[in-house]
């Protein structure tokens, strides 16, 4: 039976940069524009041409892509022509095949936010996308408010549509804006829409994430009829985010009834590069990743329960809704003191180490890692700091060099404008083989910025480690956390440092002590180590 097409409609760009704090370059919007492309979504919205300096630059050097680009903009202005209105010239001059157009359809906003009669605004909308397509162009009407509008007025929301469908529109998109609508009343009223005469082929969805329900509301609205969604990476947009896009998409490829009834742009193989591209996305707004986000999350498939890890082990279907492969992930079977040899083993198994069910060792490092946490140690986050324990019991640990000393001093002062700066400076002294080796570093960034004690030492440390230099020059911190455990007078500081390298591998270690320099060393020194492990193995002779 031939599947029927959905369309996938990618407004990270427009939609997720009106989330706080994110304002994208315009060469963050070209290289999220290529990840998105490179991915297989139909649709890119680039922005809004003329509302920023940033989108004009972008639609004006923007990417060539298989995607349709697709400009943003508002239906004209009440009193003006089509053909004179200035905003809507701006959107049509940025060259785009295809260019969507935000329209009122709740008759509450268009007496209250546009202050125009109900029928100057059904006009507006049918001359805009009438203009669009003689225009040459692919039109889409976003229906503002829609849900909230059929559920206060429904004649007057469908006459919104219906006069964007005469006027040419190819795509008529449903939109619950303020995020307020469930899944039960999207698909019930998706279904009268149709039966209004407006056809499921026409038809997409546009849900925000206020009630914690877009991605259902979007999955309704298919199963109902609608043959396009509208979202973006990662959930980006107002307020609470828009449907997440990275969700919906193995969900549509992966589960039942969306894999066997629809067809997207989205390969096997795209798919698997899902985790990558959400992590760039994140990299590019220099935000820690949510560990718990489905599918792509670094907890999405991590078994922390004993219980759990046994059943793992014997076939991974006990735990798991998909092969975490699929989307680019892997299993993970977290340490801590909740953890039991099948957790153990598994967990050595997937660094490559391979230990006997009835091995003594097994005993003695859970015992280990239960007497270090009870310290203040946390393996369950910190997944290769436990792998280095590991070894160590196990005999298993090389030795690349050896740290014999390091200093860090923190100096506040007066700079030559009289304003108070300060300068961190780090001494780190190592030895490989018979050599000792001395790094200095300060931590002043590019901009004349201190970047701190712990910067500091992270500079020096990996400024010259000899024969190991290469192995870690691509290496970068991307996370710092830090947590005061114990309390009182036997308060010790906890640092968790996650760390990624070149190939888009993220590992995380963990230092404890009573100076939160020293617990900061301690895990980069583990996350050096690991990665030197992983490289190359053993020392060099």
């Amino acid at each position: 039976m031939a599947r029927d097409r959905l369309y996938l409609f990618d407004t990270t760009l427009r939609d997720g940069q009106q989330t706080q704090g994110v304002q994208f370059s315009t060469a963050e919007k070209q290289a999220i524009a290529r990840a998105l492309d490179a991915l297989g979504v139909d649709y890119i919205e680039g922005g809004w041409p003329g509302a920023n300096p940033t989108d004009s630059e972008f639609f004006a050097n923007a990417p060539a892509t298989r995607a349709t680009m697709t400009a943003f903009g508002m239906t004209k202005r009440v009193g003006r022509s089509a053909e004179n209105d200035d905003v809507l010239a701006a959107v049509l001059d940025a060259g785009t095949p295809a260019v969507c157009l935000v329209g009122k359809t709740h008759d509450f906003h268009v007496r209250t936010a546009l202050g125009c009669t109900l029928e100057e605004n059904v006009e507006a909308i049918s001359a805009s996308v009438a203009h669009c397509v003689k225009k040459g162009r692919e039109a889409l009407l976003d229906a503002e408010h829609f849900f909230d509008g059929y559920r206060a007025n429904p004649a007057y929301a469908l006459s919104c549509l219906r006069a964007a469908m005469v006027a040419g529109a190819r795509w008529i998109v449903l939109c619950d804006t303020n995020g307020g609508t469930l899944p039960e009343e999207v698909g019930r009223v998706v279904a009268e829409v149709i039966a209004a005469g407006i056809p499921g082929e026409r038809l997409g969805i546009h849900c925000h994430d206020d009630t914690g329900n877009a991605v259902a509301n979007s999955l309704a609205a298919v199963r109902a009829g609608c043959r396009q969604i509208q979202g973006t990476l990662n959930g980006l947009g107002e307020r609470c985010g828009n449907a997440n896009l990275t969700t919906i998409i193995p969900t549509l490829l992966l589960k039942e009834p969306f894999a066997s009834r629809f067809e997207t742009g989205i390969s096997r193989k795209a798919l698997a590069g899902l985790l990558k591209t959400s992590r760039q996305l994140d990299d590019i707004l220099n935000r820690v990743p949510l560990r718990s986000a489905p599918y792509v999350g670094a907890s999405a498939f991590a078994h922390k329960a004993g219980l759990h890890a046994s059943a793992i082990l014997k076939d991974p279907a006990t735990y798991e809704h998909v092969d975490p492969a699929l989307v680019g992930n892997e299993r993970v079977i977290p340490m801590s003191n909740q953890a039991g040899q099948s957790n153990l083993r598994a967990r050595l198994a997937a660094a490559g180490i391979e230990v006997g069910a009835k091995d003594p060792r097994l005993g003695r490092i859970l015992e280990v890692v239960k007497e270090r946490e009870d310290q203040g140690y946390a393996y369950d986050g910190a997944q290769a700091s436990f792998e280095l324990v590991a070894r160590a019991e196990l005999g298993l640990l090389p030795e690349f060099f050896e740290v014999k000393r390091y200093r860090v001093t923190v100096e506040r002062r007066k700079n030559k404008y009289n304003r108070m700066v300060s300068l961190s400076e780090a001494v780190v002294v190592v030895k490989i083989g018979e050599e000792k080796m001395l790094s200095v570093s300060e931590s002043m960034d590019e901009t004349g910025t201190d970047r701190g004690p712990v910067n500091a030492l992270a500079k020096a440390l990996g400024k010259d480690l000899g024969p190991y230099q290469a192995c870690i020059d691509d290496m970068k911190l991307v996370d710092f956390k830090v947590r005061i455990t114990q309390g009182g007078t036997e308060a010790v500081t906890r640092v968790i440092i996650d760390s990624e390298d070149s190939a888009g591998r993220r590992w995380s270690t963990v230092g404890v002590s009573a100076n939160i320099v020293d617990a900061s060393f301690e895990a980069l020194l583990d996350a050096i180590n690991w990665k030197l492990i992983r490289d190359i193995g053993t020392p060099v002779a």
